[in-house]
């Protein structure tokens, strides 16, 4: 895998970008929270020990910072310098090391061919910011990152959310159905698509009643 300098930037990121105003806005809190996502941790025993993990979009570290406790290597990318920083801190309070990227997942130079196929695992955790055409080539370059036999975990809201406003994209396009994804990801083996209702607790940016979506796939292993 290469190797990143701490806070590299893939393209430079204006401080004017509304993810970074968002998390800048935010102050010393943690805009949705410091504990992990609910669903990376019902897959807890999946992770093991010494794996590489990449998680986009990755915001400030809550998920990077739990699967590095776990002992896995990880990589985290996110497009807000902001949220990058707090990230650091998270990490350094919890005695963990992430190798941290500051970036745009969807810049047309990401990722670089020397990271196709090396990661594990490839997480993204609401990142349903994009559109149509931007959510095929987020799939597109996750995909690609994930080595043969390897997996992508994905969570994120389902068009039902747009009755319950307790956070996420208020465009429908931007939300996943079975559907969706299953189409997304054919040829991989779904080894978990759940859709289903909760109530979250994720700082102030996810709270209360929720219609979520969650899906482990894993990549064909080489033949």
């Amino acid at each position: 895998m290469d190797k990143f300098d701490e806070h590299t930037p893939i393209k430079a990121i204006t401080p004017d970008n509304p993810w970074n105003v968002r998390y800048q806005a935010a102050g010393d809190a943690y805009l949705f929270g410091t504990e992990p996502n609910h669903f990376l941790v019902q897959h807890a025993p999946l992770f093991a020990p010494g794996s590489s993990a990449l998680l986009v979009a990755d915001g400030e570290g809550r998920n990077s910072v739990w699967l590095a406790r776990r002992g896995l290597v990880v990589t985290a990318l996110d497009i807000a310098p902001v949220a990058v920083d707090k990230a650091a801190q998270l990490a350094a309070r919890n005695q963990v090391a992430l190798n941290l990227i500051v970036g745009d997942m969807l810049a047309p130079d990401w990722p670089p061919a020397s990271l196709h196929g090396t990661f594990d695992w490839v997480v993204g955790i609401f990142i349903q910011f994009a559109n149509a055409a931007a959510r095929a080539r987020q799939f597109t370059a996750m995909q690609q990152l994930t080595r043969p036999g390897g997996r992508i975990l994905l969570q994120g809201y389902t068009p039902k959310q747009l009755d319950y406003r307790t956070g996420g994209p208020s465009v429908l396009e931007n939300l996943y159905t079975p559907a969706l994804l299953r189409t997304a990801f054919a040829g991989w083996e779904i080894e978990d698509l759940a859709e289903y209702d909760t109530d979250m607790a994720e700082g102030t940016a996810h709270h209360g009643p929720s219609a979520l979506i969650g899906m482990v796939a894993r990549k064909p292993a080489a033949t």
